[in-house]
């Protein structure tokens, strides 16, 4: 009977081990090195203006995932994680920390300048550790002033607007 066990599991396990995913979309390399972060469910342009937020904001922890997801999806993802949100108040989007994963909702994307706003919100609990508030909101601001330093005039007013 235990030959029979051990050798479903050896048939089982050996042709698993070759059923890798593939992809038709190439990647460079370079890419994983560069950023040790993945961007997942993201249009190109907002992955890419992600990466050069991040980037900018040079964040003493990076999160290991950033998870575009349709509102229905976000919305269940927080049920799953109990994020805790107090009456009122809406969530765009959150960081599980023991993951250091990130998740937008995409149906309430609004623009660049907005999505640099609250990455920054989320980054400051990864650098903080902490599920606060107001820690991500302190650690937040050196972050947010790494990226207004670095945005052109025009950017920076519509920057005062998301501020405000």
């Amino acid at each position: 009977m235990k030959v029979g066990i051990w050798g479903a599991l050896l048939l089982l396990g050996i042709p698993q081990a070759s059923w890798g995913q593939t992809s038709s979309r190439k990647e460079s390399p370079a890419q994983p090195a560069r950023y040790n972060y993945v961007v997942i469910g993201a249009t190109p342009i907002q992955e890419a203006t992600l990466h050069t937020q991040i980037e900018i904001m040079r964040p003493s922890v990076r999160p290991l995932r950033v998870v575009f997801v349709p509102h229905w999806k976000y919305v269940d993802t927080a049920r799953t994680f109990h994020l805790h949100v107090p009456t009122g108040y809406t969530s765009a989007m959150f960081t599980h920390l023991p993951s250091r994963t990130t998740f937008i909702d995409s149906d309430r994307y609004q623009n660049e300048d907005w999505l640099g706003y609250w990455m920054a919100h989320e980054l400051g609990h990864l650098a903080r550790n902490s599920a606060k508030e107001g820690d991500a909101e302190r650690a937040a601001r050196e972050y947010r002033d790494r990226l207004k330093q670095s945005l052109p005039a025009k950017s920076q007013e519509s920057a005062k607007k998301i501020n405000n």
